[in-house]
């Protein structure tokens, strides 16, 4: 019985650990946005296309404790409005911020990425996943740095 009950609390435990996984925060709002995540049959001509001026930023040496930003340019290439429904880093220490109106066919967008190095030294890569309603409906951003400490 002691044996019994010991597996149903180790696998209780093991099933709550999953409730706060952020890794994958996709709901039913973003599929609608999404008609081809959707139904599967959006005619992809119609749809909204992102498009990256460069996907890569390196911001080269920066001295630790500074925040540092760069803005991804983007332009609908689409025949269609552009809806960004979330944008999310890889770390707490990498803030991105984006446009959350509709970008129109032909119109232009920034997605401004934040990074604050405090804390950190060496070679530093973060990510930034775009989710929209483009087929693919994610994009991936990238920044790097190489933080150094301060010399006394």
């Amino acid at each position: 019985m002691k044996r019994w009950l010991c597996i149903l609390w180790v696998s209780l435990a093991i099933g709550t650990m999953g409730c706060g996984d952020k890794g994958n925060n996709t709901n039913a709002g973003e599929l609608v946005k999404n008609p081809v995540s959707l139904a599967g049959n959006a005619d992809a001509g119609q749809m909204p296309v992102i498009q990256f001026d460069k996907t890569i930023h390196d911001f080269g040496r920066v001295l630790a404790g500074e925040k540092i930003s760069y803005s991804f340019k983007f332009r609908n290439t689409g025949k269609s409005d552009l809806l960004i429904t979330k944008v999310s880093a890889s770390c707490g220490c990498t803030v991105p911020e984006w446009p959350k109106t509709p970008i129109a066919p032909g119109e232009e967008g920034y997605i401004t990425v934040t990074f604050n190095t405090s804390g950190r030294k060496g070679l530093q890569h973060k990510s930034v996943t775009v989710l929209a309603n483009t087929n693919p409906n994610t994009t991936i951003l990238n920044i790097q740095a190489e933080i150094y400490q301060p010399e006394n």
